[in-house]
C-alpha cells in the first residue's frame, strides 16, 4: 500500500521478508534524485506504515500510550513488558510488531521479555539491536520459551501472534515464484504447527500472574478474541473487554505519530514551529 498526501508518502510493505524495508529505501533514493533533478518541487517525507522489519508508527504509538498511562517516559524505566507470541487460527502475521516493540522499549530502560514457542524466532539482527539498546539504557532484555514466565510480575503484556522468521522467508520465496500450491501447503503446515500451542492464550488465569494481577494489556489490533472473532485465539474475551477502551486509547495515538513524523521531516526545528503555532493560536469559539 502506498498512501500519498501533500508532504509525505506512507508506505506499507510487510509481506516480503527481506524486501519491504529495502523497497522503502529505494523509493527514498528515487525521491532524492527526483528532487535534485528538479522534477519534484520538494522532497516528500516517507512514513513507514509497516514493513518486514519494523512497525514504527505502531511502536511509537504504543510508547506514547505507555507515557500517558504511567505518567512519563522516566516512569517506564524498570517496568517489565512481556512481548509474547500468542496462538492464532490464522497464519502469516508479520514480525514487525514484536520486532518494533523489543527494538524501541529497550531504549527506555525497560525490562523487556520476549517469549515464544521454540521455532517462532524473530529476525536475528533485531534481537541483537534489542540487546544493545538494553545495555545502553540500563534496562534488560531476555528471551524465554514460556508465556507464563514472561507474564510473571509483568507491568505490561503484549500477546500477539506472528509467523516464524524461517516461515516468512519461505513465504517470500513462494510469493516471488507465484507458487500458489506451495503457499497453500505452507499455510496448512503452519496452521498445524500453531495448533500445537493453543495454550499460549492470554486468559484470566494468565493475567493473574502479572504484577498484582493488574498488568496493562496491549495489542496493535485487531486481536483474535476467543469466543468473539474466532473459537480460540490470542486473548480471552473477558480479558479483552476489560481492556477494550485502553486498547482504543493506544490506537488513537497513531495518527498523531504519523503527523509528527511528517512535521519533523518538513521542519528543522519542529518544536519551535509547534510553540509558535500555540502562541499564534486564535480561540475557535468567541
Amino acid at each position: 500500500m502506498i498512501a500519498f498526501c501533500a508532504d509525505a508518502i506512507g508506505i506499507r510493505d510487510d509481506m516480503y521478508l527481506g524486501a519491504g524495508n529495502a523497497y522503502m529505501r529505494e523509493v527514498g533514493v528515487a525521491l532524492d534524485d527526483g528532487f535534485a533533478q528538479g522534477v519534484l518541487p520538494q522532497r516528500p517525507a516517507i512514513v513507514n506504515l509497516q514493513c518486514d522489519i519494523d512497525h514504527p508508527t505502531q511502536s511509537m504509538a504504543d510508547l506514547a500510550w505507555l507515557q500517558e498511562h504511567f505518567g512519563s517516559l522516566e516512569a517506564l524505566k524498570g517496568k517489565k513488558i512481556a512481548m509474547t507470541w500468542a496462538y492464532s487460527p490464522s497464519y502469516g502475521k508479520p514480525l514487525s510488531v514484536p520486532q518494533g516493540i523489543i527494538g524501541l522499549m529497550t531504549r527506555f530502560g525497560m525490562d523487556v521479555t520476549l517469549a515464544h514457542p521454540p521455532g517462532y524466532d524473530l529476525i536475528p539482527d533485531v534481537i541483537k539491536v534489542a540487546k544493545k539498546n538494553a545495555k545502553a539504557s540500563g534496562g534488560t532484555f531476555r528471551q524465554v520459551e514460556s508465556m507464563g514466565e514472561a507474564f510473571q510480575d509483568a507491568d505490561i503484556v503484549y500477546p500477539k501472534s506472528w509467523a516464524p522468521y524461517q516461515v516468512m522467508q519461505q513465504r517470500t520465496e513462494l510469493l516471488r515464484a507465484s507458487n500458489y500450491d506451495g503457499l497453500k501447503a505452507l499455510e496448512k503446515q503452519c496452521l498445524t504447527q500453531n495448533a500445537k500451542h493453543q495454550d499460549w492464550h492470554c486468559t484470566e488465569d494468565m493475567m493473574k500472574l502479572t504484577k498484582d494481577g493488574q498488568a496493562l494489556y496491549m495489542h496493535c489490533l485487531p486481536a483474535d478474541i476467543s469466543g468473539v472473532s474466532c473459537v480460540a485465539g490470542e486473548v480471552q474475551d473477558t480479558v479483552f473487554e476489560r481492556y477494550r477502551i485502553a486498547t482504543y486509547k493506544e490506537a488513537s495515538w497513531k495518527p498523531y505519530i504519523i503527523a509528527a513524523m511528517i512535521l519533523a521531516r518538513k521542519y528543522a526545528k519542529p518544536a519551535a514551529v509547534l510553540a509558535q503555532l500555540l502562541t499564534d493560536a486564535q480561540p475557535r469559539v468567541r
